[in-house]
C-alpha cells in the first residue's frame, strides 16, 4: 500500500508528460517547416519557457543526488563550489543568445553544428564535433538513466529494471514529439524540481528543530584542531583548495557557455524581450535550485550522523524514505526524476540531430529533405533512446567513466570554436579544428592518465590547450572567405 501511495504522483506526472508529447506530435505533423519545428520549436519560445528549459537541461540527477551528498561531508564549502551555477543561464544567454539567434536565422541553421559549418565551412570539423556530441550525449543519457532508476528503486522499493523501463520509456516517447515537446515538459520538470526541493527542505528544517538548531548542531560537528567546525568554512578546513575552487568555477560556471545542449536554446526564442526575461528568470530559478539543494545537503547533517552504507549518493533517497509521508515522498521523488528526464530529453534530441541532420549534411552535401526527415526523426530518436535504455539495463564501467568525462569534454571541444568563431574576425577553420583536437586531446589524455598539475581540474588545461590551438591555427592558417566574414561580421567587413 505504501509503495502504491508513493507511485501515484509519479504515475500522474508521467501521464502528463506523455500528454504533452502527444499534443506536440500533432502540432509537428501540421507544421509547414518540419525540421524547424522538430529541432527548434519554430524559434517561438517565450522568455519563461526559454529560462525553464535552460535550467531543466542544466540540472540533472546529480543536482539532486551527488551535490547534496557531497555538501553533507564538506559543509558550506561545497555551497561556495556550487555558487557559479547561479550565473550559468545569464552567462549563456548574455554572451551567445542574441548573436546565435540572429546568425542562425540569417544562415538557416537549425543546430549548433549547422551554425559552425556556416561559420567555418569545414566538413572535417563538423564531422568530428558531431561524433563527439553523439558519443558523449549517448553516454551521458545512459548515466542519467542509471542514476534516475537507482533513486526510483531506492524510494519505491520496486525493481531497478522495472523503474528504468517505466520512466525511460516515457522520456523517449515524449521526446519523439520534437523540440517543443522537450521544452514544454522541461517547464513542468523545472517547476516540479522546485516543488520537490521545497518539500524536502521543509521536512529537513522541521525535523532538525529549525534553522537555529541546525546551525548550532553544525557548529559542534566535524571540529578542527582549534575547535572550529570545518563545515562552516569556505574551504572545508583545507579539504577544498583554491585550485579546485577555481576549477569548479570554470567547469560548472564560465565554461558552460561551451555546452551544445545549452547553446541550441539560444537559437529558439521569439524576441529580444524574451531573451532579457529569460536571463532574469533563469538566474533566479537556477540559483534557487543549485544553491538550495546544496544547502539541504549541509542541513541534513543535523539529521544524519553517518552516511548510508551505499555512499553519499544515497543521502537524499534515505531522507525521503525515512522522514516523509509516502504521498509527500511520491511528490518529492518527482524532483530528481524530473531533473533526469529533462536532461535526457534534451540530450536525445541533440543526439538525433547529430545523426539525422549534421552527419547527413556532411555525407550528402545538403540538408536532409523534409520528406525524409519526417520518416527518420522519430525513428532515430527512438533508436538512440532504446540503445541507451539497453545499456542502462546492463551498465558498463566504461559508460560511467565517459559520463563523468563528457561534461568537461564537451566544453573543451565546443567552447572556443563557438565563442571565438562568433566574436573574432581572426578565428578561422584551421584555428577551430586545432582548438578541438588540442583541447579535447589534452583533456582526454590528462583524464585517462590521471594527470594532476598543481591541484587544478583537467578542464583548466583542456580549455587552455584549446585556446592556444585556436590562436596558433588562426595565426598560421588562411583567412576565411570574405563572404563568410561579411555575413558573420557585417559591421566590420564591407
Amino acid at each position: 500500500m505504501q509503495a502504491l501511495t508513493v507511485l501515484l504522483p509519479v504515475v500522474l506526472f508521467l501521464a502528463l508528460l506523455l500528454f504533452i508529447g502527444y499534443r506536440s506530435s500533432h502540432r509537428l505533423k501540421d507544421s509547414r517547416d518540419f525540421q524547424a519545428e522538430y529541432f527548434l520549436g519554430s524559434r517561438s519560445l517565450s522568455g519563461i519557457v526559454l529560462a525553464m528549459t535552460l535550467v531543466a537541461t542544466y540540472g540533472s540527477v546529480s543536482t539532486y543526488v551527488s551535490g547534496p551528498g557531497l555538501a553533507w561531508g564538506y559543509g558550506l564549502g561545497w555551497v561556495v563550489f556550487a555558487a557559479p551555477q547561479i550565473i550559468t543561464g545569464f552567462l549563456i544567454l548574455g554572451i551567445l543568445g542574441k548573436k546565435m539567434a540572429l546568425l542562425s536565422r540569417s544562415t538557416g541553421s537549425l543546430t549548433v553544428i549547422d551554425l559552425l559549418y556556416a561559420r567555418f565551412n569545414s566538413r572535417s570539423l563538423c564531422i568530428i564535433l558531431s561524433l563527439v556530441l553523439l558519443v558523449f550525449f549517448s553516454a551521458t543519457t545512459v548515466g542519467q538513466f542509471v542514476g534516475g532508476a537507482q533513486i526510483f528503486a531506492a524510494i519505491t522499493g520496486l525493481d531497478y529494471k522495472a523503474g528504468l523501463l517505466l520512466f525511460a520509456a516515457v522520456t523517449v516517447l515524449y521526446t519523439a514529439g520534437g523540440f517543443r515537446a522537450v521544452v514544454l515538459t522541461d517547464v513542468v520538470c523545472a517547476i516540479l524540481m522546485l516543488v520537490g526541493m521545497f518539500l524536502l527542505g521543509g521536512v529537513i528544517i522541521s525535523d532538525g528543530g529549525g534553522l537555529s538548531a541546525i546551525m548550532d548542531k553544525l557548529a559542534t560537528t566535524s571540529l578542527d584542531d582549534s575547535g572550529h567546525s570545518t563545515l562552516l568554512t569556505f574551504n572545508a578546513g583545507g579539504a577544498l583548495p583554491l585550485s579546485l575552487l577555481f576549477s569548479a568555477w570554470l567547469l560548472v560556471g564560465f565554461c558552460t557557455v561551451g555546452l551544445p545542449q545549452s547553446m541550441v536554446r539560444c537559437m529558439s526564442y521569439r524576441s529580444t524581450a524574451d531573451l532579457h526575461q529569460a536571463m532574469l528568470v533563469a538566474t533566479i530559478v537556477c540559483g534557487a535550485l543549485m544553491i538550495g539543494l546544496t544547502l539541504l545537503g549541509v542541513y541534513a547533517r543535523a539529521l544524519v550522523d553517518e552516511l548510508p552504507a551505499s555512499g553519499s549518493d544515497a543521502l537524499i533517497p534515505t531522507l525521503i524514505v525515512t522522514h516523509m509521508h509516502p504521498l509527500l515522498a511520491g511528490i518529492t521523488i518527482i524532483g530528481p526524476l524530473a531533473a533526469t528526464m529533462s536532461t535526457v530529453s534534451s540530450l536525445l534530441i541533440a543526439a538525433c540531430s547529430a545523426v539525422m541532420r549534421d552527419l547527413y549534411l556532411q555525407a550528402a552535401g545538403h540538408p536532409c529533405p523534409d520528406a525524409a526527415a519526417k520518416k527518420l526523426s522519430k525513428f532515430m530518436t527512438l533508436l538512440i533512446g532504446i540503445v541507451c535504455i539497453v545499456l542502462a539495463l546492463y551498465p558498463l564501467d566504461i559508460v560511467a567513466w565517459i559520463n563523468l568525462f563528457a561534461f568537461g569534454g564537451l566544453e573543451s571541444a565546443f567552447l572556443w570554436p563557438m565563442v571565438l568563431g562568433l566574436f573574432s574576425l581572426k578565428m578561422n577553420r584551421r584555428g577551430a579544428l586545432i582548438s578541438v583536437l588540442l583541447g579535447l586531446g589534452v583533456y582526454t589524455l590528462f583524464s585517462i592518465f590521471k594527470v594532476n598539475l598543481w591541484g587544478f581540474h583537467n578542464i583548466v588545461w583542456g580549455c587552455l590547450a584549446g585556446f592556444g590551438g585556436a590562436i596558433l591555427g588562426s595565426m598560421f592558417g588562411p583567412r576565411d572567405s570574405v563572404e563568410i566574414l561579411r555575413q558573420f561580421f557585417p559591421h566590420k567587413v564591407k
